[in-house]
């Protein structure tokens, strides 16, 4: 498995990011006699995975835009402005906690924008409007780790001010670091908190056992040697399905395994599954089971607005290639090594449209230890042995995955 292709893709393509983001330190020209612009009509759209902010403004103008930490912010400076925003509009949503806004003297007015963790500029437009007069100020952000943040702001701090975006100048270094990095696996319990998920016959909670499960997993994989792994929750606590991914790309994840064991109407059905994302699901079976999984924000009172379809159409489309086929290869090796410890279901490697698995960047899968409507499954999942051996047989994927990115096993 050459990770080097592959974290020289990511890097790529998160270098232009940061050149549109970062690269755009645009100059203010404007007479000291000009009429203050007016900013009015904004807009937030999306989720702690990618969020769009849109701006009206009644005249074209060139805003500068700055990277700060703690928290993690973005600083856009315009000219003297005014501002009409409706206070409903200014709400957290997405990956924004905060919007703050004013003049900062001397002919300029600040908007300042604070975000859940590390992010970056995904895109940047000012846009004449078509129909009426004024202009659209449009900005993607996109959730990311927190050494692409601190890239971003060590490019900002040696940046020139330059109107033309370019790629930062240590980018091949930042590709070697990248690729020298310990490798990381991020484990998701699946649900938690006011979400337990499926029960069993005898009264077994999802979330429980989900927990269990991943707790003996990252013990297991923590005596591989040179890894990171990171547990998603460790705790009973509620996770909404974009912060699970957006965690993943924080922690700078090579590899995502998010962990459910659910219930089905057929009780004699069982054995574990791996699962890959796909806009189209494999069988009518794993698309109904990745709506139940996806609707589990509505079962925590939680209210999924899909407002903005071009935001859900950029979230698919990011979903790369390289990615995709990182996530096959593992789920293909998995298969292979579980098989040999647990019993799996007939065709046991499936796909359908998982939003937990849609980090465009982090190959990631989904694996149903097994039914908690089958009262067979259900005693496995509850066995301490029984789940020691199905996380011996994962460890083994993953080492076999990884490859020379790991040391040997202790």
């Amino acid at each position: 498995m050459n990770f080097r292709i592959f974290e020289g893709v990511r890097t790529t393509l998160n270098g232009a990011v940061l050149a549109l983001g970062l690269g755009l330190a645009l100059s203010i020209a404007q007479p000291a006699t000009a009429k203050p612009l007016e900013l009015r009509d904004l807009a937030i759209a999306g989720d702690s995975l990618k969020t769009r902010m849109l701006f009206s403004l009644d005249v074209e103008a060139e805003p500068k835009l700055m990277l700060l930490r703690s928290p993690h912010r973005l600083v856009i400076d315009l000219p003297e402005a005014r501002f009409r925003f409706d206070e409903k509009a200014l709400k957290p949503r997405g990956l924004i906690t905060g919007i703050k806004y004013g003049p900062i003297g001397e002919g300029m007015s600040r908007i300042v924008v604070s975000a859940k963790g590390p992010f970056k500029i995904v895109d940047f437009n000012m846009l004449a409007n078509e129909e009426k007069a004024g202009n659209r100020m449009v900005l993607d952000l996109e959730a990311a780790s927190e050494q692409l943040f601190d890239a971003a702001l060590a490019e900002q701090a040696t940046s020139t001010g330059s109107t033309t975006p370019s790629l930062p100048k240590n980018a091949e270094e930042q590709t070697t670091q990248k690729a020298e990095k310990r490798f990381t696996v991020v484990i998701d319990p699946g649900h938690g908190g006011i979400d337990g998920g499926a029960n069993g016959l005898s009264g077994t909670v999802e979330k429980d056992i989900t927990l269990a499960f991943s707790r003996e997993l990252r013990d297991q994989l923590a005596k591989v040697g040179d890894l990171d792994i990171i547990l998603t929750r460790d705790g009973d606590q509620f996770l909404r399905l974009d912060e699970r991914v957006r965690f993943a790309r924080e922690k700078n994840a090579d590899l995502f395994i998010s962990i459910h064991a659910d219930t089905i109407r057929l009780k004699g059905i069982s054995g574990a599954t791996v699962y890959t994302v796909s806009d189209r699901a494999s069988d009518a079976a794993s698309a109904a089971l990745a709506t139940r999984e996806n609707l589990s924000d509505q079962l925590a009172g939680i209210k999924i607005e899909d407002e903005d379809h071009q935001i859900a159409d950029i979230l698919v489309d990011l979903i790369r290639r390289e990615t995709h086929s990182f996530s096959m290869s593992f789920a293909k090796t998995l298969v292979g090594e579980l098989k040999q410890s647990v019993t799996m279901i007939n065709n046991p490697h499936r796909m359908a449209g998982f939003r937990v698995l849609r980090a465009p960047d982090v190959p990631s899968v989904l694996i149903e230890l097994g039914y908690l409507s089958n009262e067979s499954d259900e005693k496995h999942l509850l066995d301490s042995e029984w789940r020691s051996k199905a996380a011996k047989g994962i460890v083994d994927a993953v080492v076999q995955f990884a490859g020379p990115r790991i040391g040997s096993r202790g």
